[in-house]
């Protein structure tokens, strides 16, 4: 991880900012100790839509065998 003095991250941040990608992060150090903690965001997700997974499972038959097992806990 990367780290940077105040001064550095001040006259570079748009730089910085530019440059990070989702995930990474850079510490920003005052007198040799990190005090800060510069951290990409990741993307925001698209939103879910419903049906979006239509036809990837098919259901066979009915099978009600499997359960036979389990009985007793039913």
């Amino acid at each position: 991880m990367p780290s940077l003095t105040v001064d550095e991250a001040q006259s570079q941040l748009p730089s910085i900012i530019g440059r990070l990608r989702p995930g990474d992060s850079v510490v920003i150090t005052q007198d040799d100790k990190p005090v800060a903690r510069l951290t990409a965001e990741s993307p925001p997700r698209k939103p879910r839509r419903a049906g979006n997974c239509t036809g990837l499972i098919a259901i066979v038959a009915d099978d009600d065998e499997h359960l036979d097992g389990f009985a007793e806990y039913m």
